[in-house]
């Protein structure tokens, strides 16, 4: 038969049509056809066919000339047929790549360990609990659950976070001043919408999180930052914001001094400015109990952030923000009219998660756990490497250590040869930080950032810590020798 014709078919429902198009013999273009899909790639070695007969009539053949095909391809070495296991492509039949098609470039290979902070190991998550309260939260949702989400966020967490913030964290929130959000990022976003700027931020903090606030048209002013958190008293009256993280300044470590926490609220009671609180690692305290959240001293002038990234999973993407009232308005407006970035099932399963006590079990857990490696790094540098000195270790997920001067390039360039991805200290420090004058006190010229890296211990998985510490402690830069004393006059004869 030689008519001109063409007809196409899914293979094993995967979307990737069989097109016979041409003039001549329908099984040899069968076969041509089924020849291209192999050389291409659409049909990978080991792929099954669908039978014969299948085929046949979705193609509108007769059934002995699919038959026939196959038969020839199998003989061809094209295909593979094997009783009780069909048709195949064979594995031998590797796909040809056209002469043309450039050639995709080597992606680097990822590194062996990872230290980077932010980020829990994510076989800790809890998944037999949160299993039990899925199943409990679906059982006993509202008809409610599944229709349009209420941008506020599910009434039921918000009722929950109520009470664990206040129990926990000191907040003094009822459900209606907290808004769900997919995580702090979110909470900013928004925030930044609502609120004028410029804001000021501490020196040192997420490079992302300025990053979207000046996407959104509003700028930020670098706070100094000692071993007593931001230094507030550098807030003006044309700051309309300040970003901070008072229970663990990010990344240098610390809480915010006593009488700075005083200090800022009373800067936002009288200019009407906005504390913003990102209450970053404010569960994981190590050596005393947290310190409570700035946003019990003035509910009206801040506002705290969470999620429960690092002591569940950033997969999860719910956070929250306990707002000032007069803010409730304008932020959920800003959100939109519906719930667009968390899963009312998810956030139903979370509210269950915490009333049970689960949720307090976890970050327990997480909490010895992060001790323990924060523990296991200290003993690995004191036995090793005892001339660099470790900081923002009593609470977190991440230790700074600090670098003699003009070392830490090089040591992140070493610790890459090793394998092991760990990021400066310099990475987090705002573009506009400067240094005061001495004797005026202002702004005068860029200060020399401080040399170190930030080590998060969160990420590895038990069996790789170990591995993790040895690659860290070989990247460090070795003692520097004394400095050569000064010549000495010679003696008065």
């Amino acid at each position: 038969m030689t008519d001109s014709w063409v007809n196409s078919a899914e293979i094993l429902g995967s979307d990737l049509p069989l097109e016979l198009a041409g003039t001549g013999n329908r099984r040899a273009l069968l076969m041509a056809a089924l020849r291209e899909a192999v050389r291409s790639g659409r049909l990978a070695p080991g792929t099954r066919l669908p039978p014969y007969r299948s085929l046949a009539a979705d193609l509108g053949l007769a059934r002995n000339t699919v038959a026939d095909a196959y038969a020839e391809l199998v003989a061809e070495g094209w295909l593979a047929a094997r009783q009780g296991s069909g048709t195949r492509v064979a594995e031998r039949a590797v796909p040809v790549t056209p002469a043309h098609r450039p050639r995709t470039p080597e992606r680097p290979a990822r590194p062996v360990h990872d230290l980077v902070q932010g980020q829990p190991d994510p076989s800790v998550f809890p998944r037999t609990a949160w299993l039990a309260s899925a199943r409990r939260a679906l059982a006993a949702a509202p008809d409610d659950a599944f229709g349009p989400g209420d941008p506020h966020g599910r009434a039921e967490l918000r009722r929950a976070l109520a009470g664990y913030l206040a129990r926990v964290r000191g907040v003094r929130a009822a459900p209606e001043r907290i808004v769900l959000c997919s995580g702090a990022a979110h909470g900013l976003r928004l925030l930044a919408k609502v609120v004028g700027g410029p804001w000021a931020a501490e020196e040192y903090g997420l490079p992302f999180h300025r990053e979207i606030l000046a996407s959104h048209g509003v700028g930020t002013r670098p706070l100094g930052v000692d071993a007593d958190g931001a230094r507030v008293d550098g807030l003006t009256r044309h700051d309309g914001a300040v970003l901070l993280t008072p229970a663990h300044q990010f990344p240098t470590g610390g809480p915010l001094h006593p009488a700075r926490r005083a200090a800022v609220v009373d800067w936002a009671r009288s200019t009407g400015g906005l504390v913003v609180e990102d209450d970053y690692d404010g569960e994981f305290r190590y050596d005393r109990q947290p310190v409570g959240a700035v946003q019990g001293l003035d509910p009206e002038h801040v506002v705290l952030v969470g999620s429960v990234s690092k002591s569940l999973s950033p997969a999860l993407r719910i956070g929250w923000m306990v707002l000032p009232q007069r803010l409730v308005a304008p932020v959920v407006a800003a959100k939109g009219e519906r719930e667009q970035f968390s899963s009312a099932t998810e956030q139903l399963t979370l509210a269950d998660f915490v009333e049970s006590g689960a949720y307090d079990r976890q970050v327990r857990r997480m909490r010895q756990r992060h001790r323990r490696r924060r523990d296991q790094l200290v003993a690995a540098l004191h036995a090793r490497a005892p001339h660099v000195r470790v900081t923002g270790i009593a609470a977190g997920l991440h230790a700074v250590l600090e670098l003699p001067p003009g070392t830490e390039r090089s040591a992140v360039r070493a610790a890459a040869w090793q394998g092991l991805a760990v990021e400066g200290l310099g990475d987090y420090r705002h573009p506009g930080a400067e240094r005061p004058s001495r004797s005026t006190g202002t702004a005068t010229s860029p200060v020399p950032h401080r040399d170190g890296l930030v080590v998060g211990y969160a990420t590895p998985a038990e069996s790789a810590y170990p591995e993790a510490l040895d690659a860290l402690c070989r990247s460090l830069p070795p003692v520097s020798p004394p400095a050569p004393a000064p010549p000495q006059p010679p003696a008065a004869p």
